[in-house]
């Protein structure tokens, strides 16, 4: 059972009017070449699952110049020894989004990198529009899908007692899962892997859609809390709107990450830090981060009950022959 209602942690808030992404950073990439790669035979159990560039310290604060080398070392390296030509993102337009896209490019040099833009509703649209201009400001190949038939076509064939009508929660996941199937589409039509665009503060409140944008060969910010992300972005050259954009689903007119956890990132990441990286009890992280004890109660409720997300599928150990 799916517990989170976020569907797409990578849709932001408005554009600001700032110009698009023109970041002269970008250089050509390593070329691992083919190694036998099977485009019919995705990238299984790769990195999505472990922190492959986790912090030495997991409570020091990082250098983004020398994060951004390690995490395009990283890129770089994985998608070399899966033998893969290259790598699929899904882009919305926002922080996290845009930074993996712009590491990607940064270890692969952007012809290797192709996104996919897959807007599904009236609120996703200027979004899309946002994610359009990224792309091409990366210099990268994309394509725009709108979703909405497709989602249409699903809900008609789903049974009646599932059905999709008014309820945000399957909705929500079930668009989440049809971006991450055409993701796996492209990616298995070009022999590549799909980069996943989630961040550390998403997974440990297992705020993502299992299947959805949990789903993904490599995450390349997975390590990097949401703050930690915005410093890299800087380092990146990201645009100002983008940065500025507060984090949202963008499902519902209006929703915001901090209405859904409480607190905004920049209180949200210290507190997962003293609670899970330090192992600090819940009264002292409140009292450190002047936190009410109830944001920080459920933040770590969070954390337990997503579990499932960030682990492999239980299964019966295998009993020894009498």
């Amino acid at each position: 059972m799916d517990t989170s209602t976020r569907s797409d942690p990578r849709t932001g808030g408005e554009d600001d009017g700032d110009a698009p992404y023109t970041s002269t950073r970008v250089e050509p990439g390593h070329d691992p070449g083919s190694s036998g790669h099977d485009p019919d035979s995705p990238l299984e159990g790769g990195a999505a699952g472990s922190d492959p560039a986790a912090p030495t310290a997991p409570g020091d604060p990082i250098d983004p110049a020398t994060e951004l080398e390690r995490v395009a070392s990283f890129v770089r390296e994985t998608v070399s020894s899966a033998g893969a030509d290259g790598v699929v993102i899904n882009m919305s337009g926002g922080l996290d989004s845009t930074v993996a896209a712009a590491i990607a490019v940064e270890a692969l040099g952007p012809d290797r990198v192709y996104g996919l833009v897959l807007p599904c509703n009236k609120i996703g649209a200027h979004h899309a529009r946002d994610a359009e201009g990224l792309a091409e400001a990366l210099g990268i190949d994309h394509d725009t899908v709108h979703l909405q038939p497709l989602l249409a076509q699903f809900g008609s064939v789903a049974p009646d007692r599932f059905g999709l009508h008014d309820e945000p929660t399957l909705v929500g996941n079930a668009i989440a899962r049809l971006r991450m199937t055409l993701a796996y589409l492209a990616a298995n039509a070009t022999g590549r892997l799909v980069c996943g665009t989630t961040n550390r503060s998403e997974r440990l409140l297992g705020y993502l859609t299992k299947h959805g944008d949990g789903g993904a060969d490599l995450l390349p910010v997975g390590h990097l809390y949401k703050t930690e992300v915005r410093e890299l972005a800087e380092t990146l050259e990201v645009p100002g709107f983008v940065l500025e954009k507060p984090p949202t689903a963008g499902m519902l007119a209006g929703q915001r990450d901090a209405d859904d956890l409480g607190a905004d990132y920049d209180a949200v990441d210290p507190a997962l830090r003293l609670a899970i990286d330090e192992g600090l009890p819940a009264d002292e992280v409140a009292s450190r981060l002047d936190l009410d004890r109830e944001v920080v109660d459920d933040l770590l409720e969070r954390h337990r009950a997503t579990e499932h997300k960030r682990a492999s599928p239980p299964m019966p150990t295998r009993g020894r022959p009498e």
